[in-house]
């Protein structure tokens, strides 16, 4: 069981690094892109005003053995800063929040009461490789640690995205998955859902939606609000 959950929050992590970033994309209209090169410029100019983002997420977790599904339901709240404040809080189908704050990562649990916490400064550079997704980071840079392609418009809901595919060049990334895909609006160029691969070919589908960006938060947002008695256990990460 613990074993289980350490994997889920390694997933979580990375998840919510990546969603902090590709949340970031301002709403701009845009037009039908001719390639690559002109989609990472649009998400690039999109992001760099951004100051909060909040949305509704949905997570599924499918194990391709045994063919099972697993879904979590509830929010996202991103912060900028150096480094970002971001929290996840499911309410289905069982409250957990993750918080990553600084260097240090918590994953608390209500219905036993119990805060897991981890050490995130020996991972900066699995930390560092998600926060180069693109989403307003040099592009010079993101091709140094992605090998990233262009595969196709594609319709997703009704709304009309494009669909990237990342594959890490880093061993230390590539450990934790072979590939990322990317839905990303045309409209608005906010990440409509992503998919990310593990060499086991288990995957995690991330789809979120009524994204607001730069509304005021409130700082309850970004605090676990776990009872004193809480039982803090250190984790390895």
């Amino acid at each position: 069981m613990r074993e289980s959950l350490k994997i889920g929050m390694c997933v979580a992590l990375a998840l919510a690094l990546v969603l902090a970033i590709a949340s970031s994309a301002g709403a701009r209209r845009g037009k039908h892109p001719t390639g690559l090169a002109e989609i990472l410029m649009h998400m690039n100019e999109a992001s760099r005003n951004l100051k909060t983002v909040s949305a509704n997420l949905d997570q599924t977790s499918v194990t391709v053995l045994v063919d099972d599904k697993s879904t979590q339901s509830g929010q996202f709240f991103f912060r900028n800063g150096k480094p970002p404040d971001i929290c996840i809080k499911f309410q289905k189908p069982e409250q957990k929040i993750f918080l990553l704050k600084k260097n240090e990562g918590y994953m608390f649990m209500p219905k036993i009461n119990q805060i897991q916490e981890f050490k995130l400064a020996q991972k900066r550079d699995l930390v560092q490789q998600f926060l180069l997704l693109g989403f307003g980071a040099d592009t010079g840079e993101l091709k140094k640690n992605y090998d990233i392609s262009y595969l196709q418009e594609e319709d997703l809901g009704g709304e009309s995205t494009v669909k990237l595919e990342l594959k890490p060049l880093k061993p230390g990334v590539a450990a934790q998955f072979t590939k990322i895909e990317l839905w990303i609006s045309e409209d608005s160029w906010l990440p409509v859902q992503q998919q990310f691969t593990q060499p086991s070919k288990n995957y995690l589908i991330a789809h979120y939606s009524h994204v607001e960006v730069n509304r005021p938060l409130d700082k309850s947002a970004f605090e676990l609000n776990a009872p004193a008695n809480a039982q803090h256990v250190p984790m390895n990460f």
